[in-house]
């Protein structure tokens, strides 16, 4: 869901990386020489959902992140090696006990309006995302600052009361306008569906339904990207989105497994596009509404847990391409518990679980039952995502042979999103979260998160768990704050909130006309705004 706010990890491990450079490129890295980079051409990319809302504050869905982080800045992100950088700053400096950190704004940024961006436009965004008000599912970050303090025009100060392992993180979210959005009602300001930011791109047109446009920008501070345009086309199914990929109507989009491995392979595809492969930084989940009678039972969520085969669904919805998951966190990174294991499929483990429930087929018509009530439940996801819905199938299939009646529906994504994960109008979900890179994941697992539009949509609430978040980000010291994840790990194991499914690999392709892209541990987008295609390949051109 989330791009750059909800959750977890720290070092992303790319696998089986091919990153093919053009010759032209290639031979001048050899000569030492620098590659004159053109100007010009438009890029399409395919999205299964409609972005719901640019205000990055207020959207829940990697549709809106995924075009909002190219409006928009903010004071820190992570190179291409996952190391915190300035951007919107010039420097910043964090004293020894982690509890104050001050920064020193660039000079001259400007807002696409030609209004200059300053620290009071900071300190707005601060203000804004920490009213009650604005109801924001990210303010739990911003609400542990304990003073913020405008120095001067370009510098800012903020104190904690307590050491936050995310600090620094925090000031990876974006700078909103204070003079265009200052005395606005934040949630339903015009400003959403025409947002004015500092980034490298800015909107052009939104064609709902159809298509988001962003055009370069002039006046980024860090020079006018070399892609003239960006194209985000709403294609709410990943079959119709490869077909139109094969027709080169798309230059960028993921790959289900099927593609990558047997339908984008020949002659054609190689010149055309590059394939490149590694493991995802998100992971996918079955969660439960644990306001339904039956799911608010441990035994019950424990017994369909154990009736999963993790093993079945990498093997056969992705072919293999993804592992295994059993917690939240990237296997190989520092958080990942060393001993814990997917559960194994144990379908007689699941029944005697089942029974001690009460649960039993009254009737004989092979559903189970309890107080009269026969255990049928519907998982919702996406219309679109086909990987997602072959796992519902698969799940729907592996529970009925303990007598368990699944029913599967699939909603549009915007729609899924608004109506019903954010209402908590479902009985059990198939989604997955991206993941950022510490592994930090108060803001979907803590009590306090457990509320209408909260990233705790499934309503968990476990005093074990909110006690290993708290201490986990007040702890400076690394290994403590590992093993504090570890015992974190171990008790959503035990309460099964989630089954949690598997790590799927990401399989992007890209049109080969566009160079620039170098992959690394962040993967192949950090970097967009310095791609670029040759002029004698460029398919679009524009008249200034």
């Amino acid at each position: 869901m989330t791009k750059a706010f909800a959750c977890l990890l720290t070092t992303i491990f790319l696998l089986g990386l091919m990153a093919p450079i053009p010759t032209s490129a290639a031979d001048a890295q050899k000569a030492g020489t620098a590659v004159r980079r053109d100007q010009g051409d438009r890029i399409i990319f395919g999205s299964i959902g409609e972005a719901s809302n640019l205000i990055p504050y207020l959207s829940t869905d990697s549709a809106s992140h995924e075009v909002a982080d190219l409006l928009f800045i903010a004071p820190l992100r992570y190179n291409k090696d996952l190391e915190i950088e300035p951007w919107a700053c010039q420097s910043y400096e964090m004293d020894a006990d982690g509890k104050r950190i001050r920064f020193q704004l660039r000079p001259g940024i400007r807002w696409e309006d030609g209004q200059e961006l300053t620290a009071y436009d900071m300190e707005f965004t601060f203000r804004l995302v920490t009213d009650p008000a604005t109801a924001s599912p990210y303010a739990d970050d911003f609400l542990r600052v304990d003073q913020f303090t405008v120095l001067d025009r370009y510098s800012f100060e903020v104190r904690y009361k307590e050491f936050f392992a995310r600090a620094l993180d925090s000031w990876m979210n974006p700078i909103l306008p204070k003079h265009l959005l200052e005395g606005q009602d934040i949630r339903h300001t015009p400003f959403a569906r025409k947002p004015v930011g500092a980034g490298p791109y800015r909107l052009k047109a939104w064609k709902s339904g159809s298509s988001l446009t962003l055009e370069a920008s002039e006046s980024y501070f860090l020079g006018r990207p070399h892609i003239d345009e960006v194209v985000f086309r709403i294609i709410p199914d990943q079959a119709t989105m490869f077909m139109e990929t094969r027709a080169s109507r798309l230059d960028v989009t993921n790959l289900t497994p099927l593609q990558y491995l047997r339908e984008t392979t020949g002659p054609w595809w190689e010149a055309e596009f590059a394939k490149y492969r590694y493991l995802a930084s998100m992971y996918v989940f079955l969660g439960f509404n644990l306001k339904h009678p039956f799911f608010a039972d441990v035994r019950v969520r424990q017994a369909i847990s154990c009736a999963i085969s993790r093993e079945e669904i990498v093997q056969g919805c992705l072919l293999g391409q993804g592992v295994p998951a059993f917690g939240p966190y990237k296997p190989g990174t520092w958080p990942y518990h060393p001993h814990l294991k997917a559960e194994k499929r144990d379908p007689e483990r699941a029944k005697a679980l089942l029974a001690e429930a009460g649960f039993k087929d009254s009737d004989g018509d092979g559903i189970l039952d309890r107080d009269g009530h026969p255990f049928r439940f519907t998982i919702l996801t996406n219309q679109g995502n086909e990987q997602r819905i072959l796992v519902a199938l698969l799940i729907q299939e592996q529970l009925a042979k303990i007598g368990i009646n699944v029913r599967i529906r699939t909603v549009e994504w915007a729609a899924f999103i608004r109506e019903f994960v954010n209402k908590g109008h479902f009985d059990s979900v198939i989604l997955g979260w991206t993941l950022s890179q510490d592994p930090d994941i108060f803001q979907i697992w803590h009590s306090s998160q457990a509320h209408e539009g909260g990233l705790n949509f499934i309503g968990y609430r476990s005093e074990a768990c909110d006690k290993l978040l708290e201490a986990a980000r007040s702890t400076p010291n690394r290994s403590r704050r590992q093993a504090l994840y570890y015992q974190l790990q171990e008790v959503l194991a035990r309460d099964v909130p989630y089954c949690f499914l598997f790590v799927p690999y990401s399989l992007p392709l890209v049109q080969r006309r566009f160079q620039g892209i170098e992959p690394a541990l962040a993967g192949i987008m950090y970097n967009f705004e310095d791609w670029w295609v040759p002029k004698a390949q460029q398919r679009y051109h524009f008249i200034p």
